[in-house]
């Protein structure tokens, strides 16, 4: 599999503006982060994670991200964590583009390499660390989990994209399919995390619209993207946010596959009243 792996850096000075990352958009209903902008000046850090930096591309803000937050981290050989995540109701997704590394959730462990994808529940003690040669690459989505009473809390898992096979949408003639990492009638999950791919040519010939909040990020590959009323080019590396009931759709450019990360919110009541806070 080819995966983008973002490196960081700067750009010279003798560069225009408008070059790579002068294709950054940001409305009220969708947003575009090309992978131009993803430098050294915009990386961040959080505290417990050692010798590791991460691009933040998506969090819940007024007029943004809503229900999920999307990191893409980057962890030096033997950098990581004891203590990721302090946040109790925080579920996370794992997906690995590049180095390899050892996962431990709960009282198992697993060696990660690219390809490599973990689901976490909410309260599930888990460490990470890079015990190899070479960076690790990986994208970290996490949500906040909306418990339902009746209905248990997934269990963890690991497993790897090769595994996992796609799911050809109807009347495409494989053109169209998605990997599915949850079987989308298991309640217990409130997002779903897919690949979604597309042979040259292939197209969604629609505009989809409805209520989930999407964040896609292109692991390989360029297209057309319909973002509402807007056709944009994106490619590998690129980082797209689409807020609840954004017409999209898409057609791919070749001469290789078109493919991306998707994240979507599912299987509950659309929220009427704010989120209870304890004082």
């Amino acid at each position: 599999m080819s995966y983008w792996v973002p490196r960081g850096g700067l750009p010279p000075q003798t560069d225009l503006t408008t070059g790579q990352s002068g294709r950054a958009v940001f409305t009220e209903a969708y947003a575009v982060l090309p992978r131009g902008t993803m430098t050294d000046i915009v990386a961040s850090r959080l505290p417990h994670w050692d010798d590791t930096r991460l691009w933040v591309i998506a969090r819940p803000l007024s007029g943004f991200a809503e229900t999920f937050s999307w990191y893409v981290v980057e962890v030096a050989p033997g950098g990581g964590t004891e203590r990721p995540d302090d946040d109790p109701d925080a579920e996370s997704v794992l997906f690995v583009v590049g180095g390899r590394s050892t996962l431990t959730v709960g009282d198992r462990t697993h060696a990660l390499e690219p390809g490599s994808y973990a689901f976490v529940p909410p309260g599930t003690a888990w460490t990470l660390r890079n015990g190899g040669d070479e960076p690790l690459a990986f994208h970290w989505i996490r949500k906040a989990y909306e418990r339902v009473e009746g209905v248990e809390v997934p269990d963890p898992f690991v497993v790897h994209e090769d595994d996992v096979d796609a799911e050809p949408m109807p009347g495409t003639d494989g053109a169209w399919g998605t990997q599915r990492f949850v079987d989308p009638l298991d309640v217990r999950h409130d997002m779903h995390v897919n690949i979604v791919g597309f042979e040259p040519g292939g197209a969604i010939p629609f505009p989809e619209t409805h209520v989930m909040e999407h964040g896609l990020y292109v692991l390989e590959g360029k297209a057309v993207y319909l973002l509402n009323q807007d056709w944009v080019e994106v490619e590998a590396g690129d980082f797209m946010w689409l807020r609840a009931f954004c017409p999209q759709a898409c057609y791919a450019g070749g001469p290789g596959r078109f493919r991306y990360l998707l994240y979507k919110d599912v299987n509950r009541h659309p929220r009427l009243h704010p989120r209870s806070t304890t004082m």
